[in-house]
């Protein structure tokens, strides 16, 4: 385990990661990589270069992508595995994960999250503030479960879905992957295509 901790992205999301790192306190150092060159630092934390950069700091830090955008974040997570990199999962300390949860790498929890057990919730994700996820529930890759959001037991949601903020998924569902879910939307129903949907219960727009 590595001491040092480099976030990929030092705006919004960035600087919440940034935050959940510093308080788990398990680094001694957190350095930012941002491509905008007009940013020197971020919540107080220096950005020493740009992302194009980070295979100089493999050796010695490990590398979390802190972009909110799904398509973006796997795109660089992917790059990042290509080059070997060390790629930790971010908890915060006031979140409650359950027995038997698996949270694969690059994934951040937040705040005030719920992930009750036997969940699996899969590589490079971001379960934001407040939500909650049930027993045996599958977030797939790349997926932003937005804050507020809450999925009832047995729910599947596919790569690169995103769930708005105040969402509501029933109990034994699937989502497909690629799907937007609006904010305080309400899905009752299995989705099995890609899209946009909005409303309640949804319907795809």
């Amino acid at each position: 385990m590595k001491s040092k901790l480099l976030i990929i992205g030092a705006s919004g999301h960035g600087k919440v990661v940034a935050d959940i790192a510093m308080k788990m306190n398990r680094w001694q150092c957190i350095v930012f990589l941002d491509d905008d060159e007009s940013i020197e630092t971020s919540i107080g934390i220096d950005v020493i270069g740009t992302s194009d950069k980070v295979y100089e700091y493999l050796e010695e830090y490990e590398i979390f992508v802190g972009i909110g955008n799904n398509a973006t974040r796997q795109k660089v997570y992917e790059r990042l595995v290509t080059l070997n990199a060390d790629i930790p999962v971010l908890i915060h300390p006031n979140a409650v994960v359950g027995e038997k949860v698996k949270i694969e790498n690059g994934t951040v929890v937040m705040a005030g999250v719920v992930i009750n057990s036997c969940t699996k919730v899969g590589k490079g994700c971001i379960i934001n503030t407040g939500s909650s996820i049930d027993h045996d529930n599958y977030i797939e890759d790349y997926v932003h479960i937005s804050p507020g959001a809450h999925l009832a037991g047995a729910v599947k949601v596919g790569n690169r879905s995103w769930l708005g903020i105040g969402s509501i998924v029933s109990n034994n569902l699937n989502i497909s992957s690629d799907c937007k879910i609006g904010a305080g939307a309400v899905v009752i129903s299995d989705i099995t295509e890609a899209g946009t949907y909005i409303g309640v219960p949804v319907r795809r727009i």
